[in-house]
């Protein structure tokens, strides 16, 4: 008897409770706790979602424009020039100027190279014909010095034209900071053009094998 009496009253609570909800609900201004308990959930998603969505749309225009301003195709380099005068080499596309450096050159950096040891660079037009990544001077790019006309005017003077002109970084491990700077504003390679190590690294990734050369007084 008591038994039943019990599983009487826990039925008639759960009734009870029922009704008393769907009461509630067609109140006005009522949400069902079980309701607003879902749309809570989905709220929180929404929001930690559109966050995301946010921050990301946020941070990315961002980080591509730091890499488009320092990322620069190999491709748009066509042409070097080199203009003695100026103490600076000049990197053209289209005869457009997409990147300078200041640089040193020979110890006697004024008129054409004519023979080996004179320490001067020579003038003219000249191809990069090879790289070289492990240089005494960190990275070197090698100029077509001498062409045929240089050969000829050494072979009239009875001397050797020399060779091994490159566009090179500094000796490496060998300076320290001041040196590396003050090394750029005097002429003291002995007919290379020089220019620091992080530039060099720069060239030599942007100026590939064949690309002509242009070197002025």
């Amino acid at each position: 008897m008591k038994k039943n009496l019990l599983i009487i009253l826990v039925f008639s609570s759960l009734l009870l409770a029922d009704e008393t909800e769907d009461f509630l609900s067609s109140l006005p201004n009522h949400t069902s706790t079980k309701t607003a308990t879902k749309v809570d959930i989905n709220e929180s998603k929404i929001t930690k979602k559109e966050k995301k969505e946010v921050l990301v749309k946020e941070i990315k225009p961002k980080v591509e424009t730091k890499i488009e301003k320092k990322i620069l195709p190999s491709n748009t380099i066509d042409s070097v020039l080199v203009v003695k005068s100026e103490s600076r080499i000049y990197l053209l596309s289209n005869g457009k100027s997409i990147k300078d450096y200041r640089i040193s050159l020979g110890k006697s950096p004024i008129g054409h190279k004519l023979k080996e040891g004179d320490q001067k660079t020579p003038e003219g037009n000249y191809t990069l014909d090879y790289k070289k990544k492990n240089s005494t001077f960190h990275r070197a790019i090698h100029i077509s010095y001498p062409n045929q006309k240089d050969r000829a005017n050494a072979k009239k003077s009875g001397v050797s034209a020399g060779g091994l002109i490159m566009v090179h970084g500094q000796t490496a491990g060998e300076l320290d900071w001041f040196s590396v700077w003050a090394i750029r504003f005097f002429d003291w390679t002995d007919g290379c053009i020089a220019v620091t190590n992080e530039e060099i690294d720069e060239i030599y990734s942007l100026v590939k094998i064949g690309t002509p050369i242009e070197i002025r007084p």
